[in-house]
């Protein structure tokens, strides 16, 4: 009993450290080159063309300095940008929800797309599909509310700036990095414990058999049910190292992985980034109802629409080619 519960950790820890270094090979060159372009403040000539984008959903042009910074670091990154903008550029609540929204669907890009590369889907289209997405049902919810006068108060921004805006210096950052990057090793050690426990228990295959209604829907397959689960309620840079790994591991069809990667792209960490931009004036009819039911219906089109296209076709923009079978050694 002691030898297979020794076997059982060392298993764990082999599977957990794989898929980090996995992992931290596409973020640490990603966050590197982000943190340079905050130094020098390039982030801002990207939020520039944006103005256009904000009109259309009905923001003021500073809105897009905010969207931009989240675009290319995360959601945290945007709120310190929103709080020092705050001020000088009030939001209604219908707003607040619009940018909310668009900032969910549309984050941490260079980081989460280089992930669903990693995993095999093609990169173009889950760029698109979230640009895309966060721009439609930004500009659907902006309208929405102004036909039926919803929401026009100011937002509540419940959360306050903290210390000066801008980029920390670089020995902070440096250790707020190694705290990051440790978490995540801790996290994907923790859920692979997890999940390797809820397996023996049979949890597993009962999460499985309550999920594939839903699931079977949409189109996503059963053996990715629990990858879909971490990235929906975790979110995609701590659950990356695990859906690599399940990915690759050859015990999911990479038509699964394309539909899950599509759908927790645009609707991932459902409860601790929801609430983060209800912190800042949100309201849930949008952050999450709205966001979950259009994530929802757009992946149950796009499996409609792939599976009357050329496999051929689907193979080069969608979900790429079949990939190598894992070594056995």
């Amino acid at each position: 009993m002691l030898k297979q519960f020794t076997q059982a950790v060392l298993a764990i820890f082999k599977q957990g450290t794989s898929a980090t270094l996995t992992l931290f090979k596409v973020m640490i060159p990603v966050v590197l080159a982000v943190r340079l372009l905050q130094e020098f403040d390039l982030i801002r000539l990207l939020a520039e063309p944006l103005g256009p984008a904000m009109h259309l959903v009905g923001l003021p042009a500073e809105m897009g300095l905010v969207w931009a910074t989240a675009l290319l670091n995360n959601i945290y990154s945007g709120l310190i940008v929103f709080l020092s903008l705050a001020e000088q550029t009030p939001l209604t609540q219908a707003q607040a929800t619009v940018l909310g929204v668009m900032v969910l669907i549309a984050h941490g890009l260079p980081v989460e797309l280089s992930i669903a590369r990693k995993s095999g889907p093609r990169l173009l289209f889950q760029a698109v599909s979230r640009l895309g997405g966060a721009l439609f049902l930004g500009w659907l919810l902006s309208r929405a509310y102004a036909e039926m006068n919803l929401l026009q108060g100011p937002a509540n921004v419940l959360l306050q700036p903290d210390g000066p805006g801008g980029p920390v210096p670089w020995d902070q950052w440096l250790l707020d990095q190694a705290v990051n990057f440790a978490t995540i090793y801790a996290i994907i050690l923790g859920l692979l414990s997890l999940m390797r426990l809820l397996d023996v228990l049979g949890v597993i295959r009962l999460l499985n058999r309550l999920l594939q209604p839903v699931l079977r829907i949409i189109g996503i397959g059963p053996k990715a049910s629990a990858i879909t689960v971490v990235g929906l309620t975790l979110g995609i840079s701590y659950g990356g190292g695990l859906i690599i790994h399940g990915a690759r591991s050859g015990n999911m069809d990479r038509r699964d992985v394309f539909y899950s990667l599509t759908l927790m792209g645009i609707t991932h960490s459902l409860v601790e980034d929801t609430l983060l931009l209800v912190m800042l004036g949100g309201h849930l009819s949008g952050l999450l109802w709205a966001r979950l039911f259009y994530s929802l219906v757009f992946v149950a089109l796009v499996v409609q629409i792939a599976r009357r296209l050329p496999q051929s076709l689907c193979d080069r923009f969608l979900w790429g080619p079949p990939q190598a079978a894992p070594s056995k050694t």
